[in-house]
């Protein structure tokens, strides 16, 4: 998902450099869903991973 952000990203800064500004905007707007999307999933799996008491695998 943090992949698809990046991509999103990438899209609306070449967007916005080639002076798209509506696409731009949204695909800057889409790419920053995603993107809060992929933090709360992964303070979710932190948090699930903490509280049955499995640490990091080496």
């Amino acid at each position: 998902m943090l992949y698809w952000a990046l991509v999103c990203l990438v899209v609306a800064i070449i967007a916005g450099v080639l002076g798209f500004g509506g696409i731009a905007g949204t695909a800057a707007g889409f790419a920053k869903i995603l993107f809060f999307i992929f933090l709360v999933l992964l303070v979710v799996s932190v948090l699930v991973n903490v509280l049955k008491g499995k640490g990091p695998k080496v």
